[in-house]
């Protein structure tokens, strides 16, 4: 202890309670507190202000959910009613060309009763994203359809399938004035392609497509099947091109009618080209006369015509025309890529639709003086039919 220090011995001041408010520690602080103004304002100010923010934040949400509330209604509504029943009562078709748009095809099935709510059809077609996807073509409805299967319908493509049959042995004008004729089809007809580089078939379209398209299918299907049967014929025929093995073709199919024979009469003129013989067809004749427009019905054959010198005139020429005289179809190709082994030169009718073969040429005079005869009987049955047709009293 430093007893120099004369501060050392200055007695410490008696600081009392009451010198920070109050005596005792455990008596009640009566006094009010001192809140400055200022203070109390910015706070009532702050708690407005929450009040607010808690009250919008509070009508934000209820909005919000009861929008999606309503949003979940109308949609499941809406769904309801896209898979509803439509009103239509019996079956219909709808022809929509190319180029509709939504609006068009919409009013389109509404004017055929076909659907009842547009707004809607329009709205849930939308919704699936499938507005682009609607296709062309002649639609078949059936009664009380949804707005759901309309719209796969015409999605899918669904449209009806029409058909042009193109028969074999027709040549390319006679083929072209069937297209022609056909009020399915749309567009010009191009030009007449060669004659059999046509495949006759039966060809599946919709309503608006051209003729054009069918007559690229004609050709396109007319060589894919000549390359392949090309490629599986027989390696010792006596022609040496596809063009050649057409225009035998389109002789055996102009020749028969009967499928099973084909084969057969393919083999007699294989035979004949192996001999050097004249094929001697009468359908070369004909369409050496009056070529791919053919023959007028009441126009015959006369004796005078078998001699009569043309490029086609297998009486006359002692090989195979410069081209086919028809369109032939895949049997006869067939039948002449792969011939019937058989000895058989000739062959006539035989008054059935078929036909009877012969070796020699005597076999055959016999079996024409039959056909003749066959051929004079007929024309007297007909004779008389038309005689007694014109005798029978006139109603």
């Amino acid at each position: 202890m430093n007893t120099s220090n004369p501060d050392y011995l200055t007695p410490v001041p008696d600081i009392s309670a009451s010198q920070f408010g109050h005596a005792n520690d455990d008596a009640p602080l009566n006094d009010p507190v001192f809140v400055p103004d200022d203070v109390d304002k910015a706070s009532r100010r702050s708690g407005k202000a929450r009040n607010k923010a808690v009250v919008f934040f509070n009508f934000l949400m209820s909005s919000t959910v009861l929008t999606i509330v309503l949003i979940g209604v109308a949609i499941y509504l809406g769904k309801q009613s896209f898979d509803a029943p439509g009103p239509l009562k019996d079956d219909t078709t709808v022809a929509i060309s190319k180029g509709s748009g939504l609006d068009t095809i919409t009013s389109m099935l509404v004017r055929k009763n076909v659907i009842g709510q547009p707004l809607l059809f329009k709205m849930g077609v939308r919704a699936y994203k499938v507005q682009r996807n609607l296709k062309a073509g002649e639609y078949a409805f059936s009664p009380a359809m949804s707005m759901r299967e309309v719209m796969e319908t015409l999605t899918k493509g669904k449209a009806i399938l029409h058909a042009f049959t193109a028969p074999e042995g027709l040549t390319s004008i006679q083929i072209f004035r069937r297209l022609a004729n056909n009020a399915t089809l749309t567009g010009e007809m191009p030009a007449v392609p060669a004659e059999g580089t046509l495949l006759p078939e039966t060809y599946s379209f919709q309503r608006g497509d051209t003729r054009e398209k069918i007559v690229k299918q004609m050709m396109d299907g007319q060589k894919k099947v000549l390359d392949e049967i090309w490629k599986s014929r027989d390696p010792n025929l006596p022609i040496s091109t596809p063009s050649e093995l057409v225009t035998l073709a389109s002789i055996v199919e102009k020749e028969t009618g009967v499928g099973s024979e084909r084969p057969l009469v393919a083999s007699i003129f294989i035979n004949r080209l192996n001999k050097g013989m004249r094929l001697q067809s009468d359908p070369t004749i004909i369409y050496g006369i009056f070529g791919g427009a053919g023959k007028p019905k009441d126009r015959p054959i006369y004796r005078s015509d078998i001699r009569k010198p043309t490029p086609y005139n297998t009486y006359t020429i002692p090989a195979l025309p410069p081209g086919p005289i028809a369109n032939p179809g895949r049997a006869a190709m067939e039948a002449v890529a792969r011939p019937a082994k058989s000895d058989f030169l000739f062959f006539v009718a035989d008054g059935t639709g078929g036909h009877v073969f012969a070796k020699t040429l005597k076999e055959h005079e016999n079996n024409v003086v039959k056909w003749r005869k066959i051929e004079k009987q007929r024309a007297a049955k007909a004779a008389k039919a038309a005689k007694d047709e014109a005798a029978a009293p006139k109603e």
